[in-house]
């Protein structure tokens, strides 16, 4: 008998504890709201990621002079390295 008990039990497992993890669910997320009280409320900002990060950009450009560029034969100690050297010019 007890076979048969187990098997229906296995069976209907899902169905069975689905409703149990809702409930517990339920339960603690009402628990966890009583003790820490409602959260505050987040400012509201109009502005999307992308208009945000341009502004970012923006302020961070403001008062360079960009048209002051470091030299491509002064960047080459980031390049990355040839064979042996051989395609690289020597500093001098």
């Amino acid at each position: 008998m007890w076979s048969v008990v187990w098997a229906a039990v296995r069976s209907k497992a899902p169905y069975i504890t689905f409703p149990v993890a809702f409930v517990v669910g339920l339960v603690g997320s009402q628990l966890e709201r009583l003790l820490r009280g409602d959260p505050p409320a987040a400012p509201h900002d109009e502005r999307s990621i992308s208009e945000q990060r341009e502004e970012r950009k923006l302020q961070e450009i403001t008062g360079e002079d960009m048209t002051k560029v470091v030299s491509l034969k002064d960047k080459l100690e980031f390049a990355p390295r040839a064979v042996l050297n051989r395609n690289r010019p020597e500093k001098s």
